[in-house]
């Protein structure tokens, strides 16, 4: 079995490449786990730059992700408008998982 079918590539970000009204996603599933790959990396690695801008301007979670979110997109962006919302969405629930842990 090929290590692209042992990702688990979840809901949220599949329903990503699920046009309204079908069922199957637009894309062939290595695509999606290459982007999926992409975009989970990219939550993790926005993680400590985030808790320094919260730390540094006193801001919150929905502050922080809000203002990396803007910054994700733009006409030379590595994502598309739907991925740099998923890492956004991402970023906030491991940001927030860190704080319920504390």
């Amino acid at each position: 079995m090929s290590d692209d079918y042992q990702i688990l590539i979840p809901p949220s970000f599949m329903a990503l490449f699920v046009e309204p009204g079908k069922h199957k996603p637009n894309a062939p599933r290595t695509h999606i786990a290459q982007r999926y790959e992409l975009c989970e990396d990219m939550a993790n690695l926005l993680i400590d730059p985030a808790r320094e801008q919260m730390f540094r301007l006193g801001i919150t979670e929905d502050d922080v992700v809000y203002t990396i979110r803007d910054g994700l997109g733009g006409p030379d962006a590595v994502l598309t408008a739907d991925e740099a919302g998923w890492v956004s969405a991402r970023l906030f629930e491991l940001l927030t998982e860190g704080r319920r842990r504390d």
